[in-house]
């Protein structure tokens, strides 16, 4: 199995869309709304401009994208990680998170958020990723814990 990474194109925003509602169905339906989840051509389009995004291929076919955002120096938000349900529990999330600590070579932490309750994921980050759990927030009404990954 061979994982790469490239940059998204405004021309890749119907794609995009595909794998983000893909891979963001199950929690639209748990949890009745989702940000990431039935996004516009136009919101999309806006989403590659402000947030960098890269596409995951597996074999050459995209399977999903991480994206980060510089928040400050050497700080940067992990705004996605998704990969098609399909293709989970293969190492390519995994993969990516190394791929952004690789790409952006002047990163002292990372941060993102994931729902508190979807355990899949906090084990995902914790115990794979090696985050840490900084505090839990709101985010419109679903509670979601803040990870923290520091060099």
């Amino acid at each position: 199995m061979k994982i790469e990474f490239r940059e998204a194109l405004i021309s890749d925003a119907e794609l995009l869309i595909e794998i983000y509602n893909s891979a963001f169905y199950k929690d639209f339906v748990r949890y009745g709304e989702c940000p990431a989840y039935g996004r516009s051509l136009e919101e999309m389009q806006r989403s590659i401009l402000e947030f960098p995004k890269f596409v995951i291929l597996c074999d050459d076919e995209p399977v999903g994208c991480i994206s980060c955002k510089a928040v400050e120096s050497g700080v940067y938000e992990i705004g996605c990680l998704c990969v098609r349900p399909e293709f989970q529990g293969k190492g390519i999330g995994t993969a990516a998170v190394a791929f952004a600590k690789s790409h952006y070579v002047d990163w002292k932490k990372f941060t993102l958020i994931t729902p508190v309750d979807k355990e899949e994921n906090v084990r995902f980050y914790t115990e794979k990723c090696g985050f840490k759990i900084a505090a839990t927030e709101m985010d419109g009404s679903v509670k979601v814990v803040r990870f923290v990954l520091e060099r």
